[in-house]
């Protein structure tokens, strides 16, 4: 054989293999590769899609935190209030008991008084009485009797 029929021989089967590699081998190659390209891109989209709703529930939690510490102020404010009030309440009643108890004293004080008065109009009558029965058995003697009124009003 010649050079020249080798190598058309060569160029032959390497056409041959050219064509079984691209009409057998190749388009499965192909297949798989574009396959394997739609999932890395499918799987870069659903990335995509996740940083997405991770921004989104970032944002969410945002607000549902504001939310919840608004939520709390009010809560706490209303406590306040709620506390104050039952304050106010509490100094009310005290307030009322106080006033009940001053006007109980102011009652038993003026009690008191009428009774302490009661008892002095008595012992003065006592002594008004006494008084001028030691008038009456003394002689008429108008010193004697200024000394009996002075003795009088300093037991009063």
């Amino acid at each position: 054989m010649s050079l020249n029929a080798t190598l058309f021989a060569m160029a032959v089967w390497f056409a041959l293999l050219i064509w079984f590699a691209a009409a057998k081998i190749w388009p499965p190659l192909m297949n798989a590769i574009d396959e394997r390209n739609k999932k890395i891109a499918d799987g870069l989209a659903e990335a995509e899609k996740g940083k997405a709703a991770l921004a989104e529930g970032e944002k969410q939690k945002a607000v549902m935190l504001k939310e919840a510490r608004d939520a709390a102020g009010e809560i706490k404010l209303a406590n306040e209030k709620q506390a104050q009030a039952q304050i106010d309440e509490a100094k009310a009643q005290a307030k009322i008991e106080a006033d009940r108890l001053i006007a109980a004293a102011h009652a038993q004080i003026a009690q008191e008084q009428q009774k302490a008065r009661e008892q002095l109009r008595e012992q003065v009558a006592a002594l008004a009485v006494a008084g001028a029965e030691k008038i009456l058995k003394r002689e008429i003697d108008a010193k004697a009797h200024a000394d009996m009124l002075a003795q009088l009003k300093a037991q009063l």
